[in-house]
């Protein structure tokens, strides 16, 4: 990826549409786009949507509306052009073609972006989240990408790494006079900075659980024994025929995964098989497999008839699943109260959501008990998402621990000085103030071509 280039690419999805949006970004893009207008491109002021035609040989190949973006007021921080044409792929291929035999070159996956962040219009972690942006299907993940893209994560890891930085060249500028055995950086202060940056990073570094589950989704599984419910239930919560309902025990044999948006949080709910002792050897499979979803999941959703369990049974069943899975949240389902005999039933059951799939209002219920051990009301704060970056803050955080070893140890400056210069430099990986090409590639890599 060169900047000397004048980079164009289709912005919005392939395929016929209403519109279609190409835009142009480099030294040449003016130029370029004079050469297939039919107005005087110098002339056009610049944030200001113009109405012109699309011409080749005098021949008009679409009525277009055409907005010019001067550098370095642009999204990349170059001259921009960006145009709006019908959406016939034809009209596009043209478009496209026309830019190509002028001299423009095809942008590769992200590269406008890459340009935003090499022309300081955003830095490293403030483009990652333009790709969380974009792929965002919920309220919750877009909070956190548009909070990323504003640099409220960012500002935080740049307020972490100056001070360090601060504290860094002291004890530099202490080394530089190791003969005279004097101490510029005030260890005291030190030791708190160190203090609390450590519970900064690990805050952020814990929250990485959190912010995945809600970019990629919540793992649920739904479990219980066969019959009690639960494809009734996956059923009743996508308000879709997605699991076989039947009478005979043991209908459910592998899992069955459905993305649902519950109340702004994207929920991956696991169907599974029924726990239960089996002789079938399909059926089997089915058990061991509904035992691993368990153990990976982040709610464990356990449904039971309440009309053929006991107390004592239940608490028996959910002690199993606090065993399989520590961290998850447990959250136990009194199933088929539509068809209870015995009103006592109720009472004993009290911990648990007392519920029907058959009756809306109770759909409503479980997803409110749901979304609530999920509160995104205060999602403004910054939240992690990235593996790339949680492993970089784990490393940062493990540099400081070392520096605060080598303090409580007396270790000399230059054992204090290089476990500090590891730490910013790690904190600068996050934001791009350090980074290599191979890294660049690997991140905008994964963007969609135009953006």
């Amino acid at each position: 990826m060169s900047n000397n280039t004048t980079i164009y690419a289709l912005s919005t999805p392939a395929g016929s549409g209403a519109l279609g949006v190409i835009r142009l970004s480099g030294l040449d893009a003016l130029t370029i786009t004079q050469k297939i207008i039919d107005r005087n491109i110098q002339q056009i002021q610049a944030n200001k949507a113009v109405f012109c035609r699309i011409i080749e040989n005098k021949t008009v190949i679409d009525e277009v509306v055409l907005t010019y973006f001067k550098g370095p007021h642009s999204f990349t921080g170059e001259d921009t052009i960006e145009i709006s044409c019908h959406g016939s792929a034809y009209i596009i291929q043209e478009i496209l073609r026309l830019i190509h035999t002028h001299g423009g070159v095809m942008a590769q996956p992200g590269e406008f972006t890459m340009r935003a962040f090499f022309n300081n219009k955003m830095d490293l972690s403030q483009a990652e989240a333009v790709a969380d942006l974009i792929a965002s299907e919920t309220k919750a993940s877009h909070t956190i990408a548009m909070n990323q893209m504003r640099g409220g994560f960012s500002n935080e890891i740049k307020m972490l790494r100056e001070n360090l930085i601060d504290f860094a060249s002291l004890i530099e500028l202490e080394l530089d006079f190791a003969e005279e055995d004097v101490e510029f950086a005030d260890r005291t202060k030190l030791r708190e900075l160190l203090k609390q940056l450590l519970e900064s990073i690990k805050a952020l570094k814990d929250s990485f659980e959190l912010g995945n589950a809600i970019k990629n989704g919540i793992p649920v599984a739904i479990v219980g024994k066969p019959n009690a419910g639960k494809s009734s239930w996956i059923n009743a919560l996508t308000a879709d025929t997605v699991a076989i309902v039947s009478d005979i025990a043991g209908t459910t044999r592998d899992k069955i995964e459905v993305p649902v948006n519950i109340n702004g949080i994207l929920f991956r709910l696991i169907d599974t098989a029924g726990l239960r002792e089996t002789t079938d050897t399909i059926e089997k499979i089915g058990v061991a497999t509904a035992l691993e979803v368990i153990k990976k999941a982040s709610v464990l959703l356990y449904i039971f008839d309440i009309n053929t369990t006991s107390l004592t049974d239940l608490e028996i069943e959910l002690s199993k699943l606090e065993q399989l899975n520590e961290g998850a949240t447990i959250i136990s389902v009194a199933n088929k109260i539509d068809v209870l005999n015995d009103g006592q039933k109720t009472k004993q059951f009290s911990k648990s959501i007392h519920l029907s799939a058959h009756n809306t209002e109770h759909i409503q219920e479980l997803k409110k008990a749901l979304s609530s051990k999920f509160d995104i009301s205060n999602l403004g704060h910054s939240v992690v998402t990235s593996a790339r970056h949680a492993s970089i803050l784990s490393n940062a955080y493990d540099a400081l621990l070392n520096a605060q070893t080598a303090m409580d140890n007396g270790s000399t400056g230059d054992i204090l000085a290089m476990d500090i210069r590891s730490a910013i430099h790690y904190l600068g990986e996050i934001t791009g103030t350090i980074s290599t090409e191979d890294l660049l590639g690997n991140i905008f890599g994964k963007f969609c071509i135009g953006k």
